[in-house]
């Protein structure tokens, strides 16, 4: 009885040293999953998360510098967040979570370390801005007028000692310059490694939904794009990561491979933007004050330079009336 038990003892342990070395087949291996999820996996299109990114876009983004002017004065004093405060702070908390949640839904594998990196620098980057934009804005009931430098500033101009002054041209800085860096950088960057995973060879794969098209035409979810990327003067990092998508798609072309419905949503998103933007310079293209305020080679006007040189005096002369 002995014997026959140590043999036993000896084939069990002999079963279960090979089965440690080769997987066992309805169990893949983790890398073997991912190669095979990589290479015939494909996504659906994703509804909620487009639409929540679209919704988000519009209410926490476009709708923020409307709210700090709309609600009243009173609400919120100058010595305290305004409206537009709260709405950036929802902002920096939401979009990070819905990119995070974008990765997730990649069907290829893509970069982890990069993609924490990015999201970490996103925030920091957001919140720095917070700052920045607030006091900026609440300079705006203060007499400030975006379309001038800081220097340029009546309300500045005349601060005493003059060190002041320094001290908002950092804020400045700090608001449009490094905050808008370590915020847009890591957010194209993110959306483009995402886009990298968005190519199937199943040509069926490579059409939007209804869904997706009622998405762009019927809520036009590009116009708070158009805004995020005027606002920012971040129209060069926006171009080169569009021309980056452009030569990605070229690529995968050749290897037979077509953008998904949701490559394709994204795609198309960047495409309706551009020729948003290219509306938005074209009508502004023959006003001499923001021409002086953006005299480089790539003049793209800021809404908010453009509210406070016409908008702000016709709402002070209707005011007036």
């Amino acid at each position: 009885r002995q014997g026959s038990a140590a043999l036993a003892w000896a084939d069990s342990c002999a079963s279960s040293q090979s089965c440690s070395r080769a997987p066992c087949p309805s169990v893949p291996s983790r890398h073997g999953a991912g190669k095979a999820e990589d290479t015939f996996k494909t996504s659906p299109f994703h509804l909620d998360l487009w639409f929540y990114f679209t919704l988000q876009n519009w209410v926490l983004d476009f709708g923020r510098p409307i709210a700090m002017i709309i609600l009243p004065l009173e609400w919120f004093p100058l010595n305290k967040p305004s409206a537009g405060d709260y709405f950036h702070m929802a902002y920096n908390v939401i979009t990070p979570f819905l990119l995070l949640k974008l990765i997730e839904r990649s069907p290829k594998t893509l970069p982890r370390s990069m993609v924490y990196v990015s999201i970490i620098t996103f925030v920091m980057g957001a919140s720095i801005h917070l700052v920045g934009d607030s006091v900026n804005h609440r300079l705006i009931f203060s007499g400030y007028q975006h379309h001038l430098s800081v220097r340029e500033n009546p309300i500045i101009r005349n601060l005493k000692p003059e060190t002041l002054i320094d001290s908002f041209e950092l804020l400045y800085y700090y608001d449009e310059y490094l905050g808008h860096s370590m915020w847009y950088i890591p957010f194209f960057l993110i959306l483009f490694i995402y886009f990298t995973g968005c190519f199937t060879p199943a040509a069926e794969q490579s059409q939007m939904p209804l869904a997706a098209l009622l998405l762009h035409l019927g809520i036009p979810r590009n116009s708070p794009r158009r805004y995020l990327v005027t606002e920012g003067q971040i129209f060069i990092l926006y171009i080169f990561t569009f021309f980056a998508m452009m030569a990605l798609v070229m690529h995968q072309r050749r290897k037979g491979l077509v953008l998904d419905s949701n490559g394709l949503f994204l795609f198309l998103s960047f495409i309706i933007t551009l020729l948003l933007i290219a509306a938005w310079v074209g009508w502004l293209w023959n006003d001499k004050i923001l021409r002086k305020k953006y005299p480089g080679v790539i003049y793209i006007p800021e809404p908010w330079a453009f509210y406070t040189l016409h908008m702000n005096n016709l709402h002070a002369a209707k005011g007036a009336f």
